[in-house]
């Protein structure tokens, strides 16, 4: 049975589901982020999907960063399935702009994470929501 990783679960609030992946905001609010998530159980690595698996992984990943570039318009997508502190497989998919505060370097470890307030998190999850809603098989999740 799929089981979304303790860390993940603290770090992130849940948007939805598309047919593989759980789609998950970081709670990052220096960054435009989305994590995809395989509801796969004590899956690690992207080699050990199905190749059937492998394809629609790609596929939802390529469409999440068309979405987030076509609603931000962003400099660069940063794309990466890093699991170093988390093993469960996961795809970042972050918007990055050359005024971000870790530009042009990577965000991890780069500065601290800055929560979103309360209601600034709602807004931005119902605002991906919307977003998302216009992806073939996504549906939202509260």
């Amino acid at each position: 049975m799929f089981e979304l990783h303790p860390r993940l679960q603290a770090d992130t609030q849940p948007l939805g589901d598309l047919p593989l992946c759980r789609v998950l905001l970081a709670r990052d609010s220096q960054y435009p982020w989305l994590i995809l998530v395989p509801r796969i159980a004590q899956l690690r690595e992207i080699h050990h999907l199905a190749p059937e698996q492998q394809q629609q992984l790609m596929q939802e990943s390529c469409a999440v960063a068309a979405l987030m570039e076509q609603a931000l318009n962003p400099d660069k997508i940063n794309v990466a399935a890093l699991g170093n502190m988390v093993p469960q497989l996961h795809l970042h998919h972050v918007a990055r702009f050359s005024s971000d505060p870790a530009w042009p370097g990577p965000i991890w470890g780069a500065h601290p994470a800055v929560a979103y307030e309360a209601q600034d998190l709602r807004i931005a999850a119902d605002n991906w929501r919307a977003r998302l809603a216009t992806l073939s098989g996504f549906t939202p999740l509260q």
